[in-house]
């Protein structure tokens, strides 16, 4: 099988995430200027750099209302974001904090979940997660897009705080089988990681 993007094919959008997985799911927590708080799940999101530890999280316009996701316009405009950690407990919580509702609604409510404060940043971390990562805003990207009122931003925030439960950790290291993370998958899929192997990176000479 084979298509040329536009002619005709299936959707890009599905054929994409269908492809590219499993993808980290970047659950964003932030506080609006207006001190409203956001919760929304971003399945483009990844580490991009160890030192100083740098992460990003990619997002579509906002269909509902127009303009920039919230997690993007609060990033932005506040200079702050957290990324908890999704699991397979919080599965269907997570997924209630995907709907699109209001800019005035706080989806922690929304979604039954309670708010923890953060050390670093004022946005508000996911009590029921296992791991945050606080971040300082540093930068946006926009990238290509077929519609100047649909844009495609990438947001980049340095980590400056880590929280991880001392129940997801042996002898030191996070145990991927207590934690046991969600990723995102294509179409409406989703995966739990529940077996891990391992194998050693190889060295020259």
């Amino acid at each position: 099988m084979f298509y040329e993007i536009g002619k005709g094919t299936p959707d890009p959008f599905s054929t994409l995430n269908a492809i590219v997985v499993p993808r980290p799911i970047g659950w964003i927590s932030t506080l609006s200027a207006d001190g409203v708080p956001n919760l929304a799940p971003y399945s483009f999101f990844n580490a991009v750099a160890y030192s100083p530890p740098q992460v990003m999280f990619s997002a579509t316009s906002n269909h509902r209302e127009g303009g920039l996701k919230d997690a993007v316009l609060d990033a932005q405009t506040t200079g702050e974001f957290v990324v908890n950690v999704a699991t397979w407990e919080l599965r269907k919580r997570m997924n209630a904090s995907a709907v699109p509702a209001p800019r005035e609604v706080d989806e922690f409510e929304y979604a039954g979940l309670t708010k923890a404060d953060s050390r670093l940043v004022k946005c508000p971390r996911v009590a029921e997660s296992p791991i945050h990562l606080e971040c300082r805003y540093t930068r946006s990207v926009e990238m290509l897009t077929n519609n100047v009122d649909d844009p495609n931003t990438v947001v980049f925030g340095e980590v400056v705080g880590v929280h991880i439960d001392e129940r997801v950790l042996v002898d030191g290291r996070i145990d991927f089988l207590k934690l046991r993370p969600v990723g995102r998958l294509g179409y409406q899929d989703f995966v739990e990681v529940d077996s891990v192997f391992t194998m050693e990176r190889p060295t020259w000479g």
